[in-house]
């Protein structure tokens, strides 16, 4: 049986909760919600700009998978999670422009986008996602 693993990098910020970065269990990687926060700081970044807000959030998820063995081409689904409809297709543009430098295999990862409150009023963005490592 495989062991699980705690996934953690200071690349990232610390979670705020009861709950890991990340987990990784065999070659499945799980990285935990992540918001558009300085791993330096634990500040929130960027107030009412969701494409900044996107792309911080996803360096985020970025430097979990990348701490866990994993490279950002292994990522098969990110979900992201946002506060307002009229966010999409903002968020939909800085997500395509990250996810296409970062995919260097040419498939992107699967992907769900939810509309709901978030923890904290300042985030517009959520984003948690799986990888597989060969």
């Amino acid at each position: 049986m495989t062991a699980k693993i705690r996934v953690s990098t200071d690349a990232a910020p610390a979670p705020a909760h009861t709950f890991s970065q990340g987990i990784r269990k065999g070659p499945f990687v799980q990285v935990s919600g992540q918001g558009p926060v300085d791993p330096k700081t634990s500040e929130y970044l960027f107030p009412g700009d969701v494409a900044a807000q996107t792309t911080r959030t996803l360096e985020n998820v970025k430097a979990i998978v990348e701490a866990s063995g994993a490279t950002f081409d292994d990522v098969v689904m990110l979900r992201v999670y946002l506060t307002k409809r009229e966010d999409f297709p903002i968020m939909n543009d800085a997500y395509g422009a990250f996810v296409t430098a970062h995919t260097t295999d040419g498939v992107l990862p699967s992907r769900t986008t939810v509309f709901t409150g978030l923890p904290r009023e300042e985030m517009l963005v959520e984003i948690d996602g799986i990888a597989i490592i060969d």
